[in-house]
């Protein structure tokens, strides 16, 4: 069986000092899982997918729009966001953040 570990998210890049950085960790038929890097007063505008994602908060402070919310996140923070939900992030301080996109496997479609 195929399998990833990495020991540290916070290792795998510097965060940038200016703009987003992603990095794709895994990608498949079931899961892309993305871990991002944001510079301070960066932002990812308001969207949505069709799967449902997690969001999960490795370090930095960040405020995120989920449909009429907005919450605060910092490093623990965690949001389940279900398909179609408008969202988006912008970085307080550099952020890094991990999301993951559970799919529906082909067969169950």
């Amino acid at each position: 069986m195929d399998y990833i570990f990495l020991a540290n998210l916070q290792q795998e890049f510097a965060l940038p000092e200016k703009g987003i950085l992603s990095r794709v960790l895994q990608k498949d038929e079931f899961v892309n899982v993305t871990l991002f890097g944001f510079s301070a007063g960066e932002e990812l505008g308001g969207h949505s997918a069709p799967t449902p994602a997690v969001l999960y908060f490795l370090e930095g402070e960040a405020e995120v729009k989920l449909g009429e919310d907005t919450v605060q996140a910092q490093a623990g923070s965690f949001v389940y966001m279900p398909p179609m939900l408008h969202h988006g992030i912008s970085a307080k301080s550099p952020l890094r953040m991990l999301l993951v996109q559970m799919k529906t496997p082909p067969d169950r479609a």
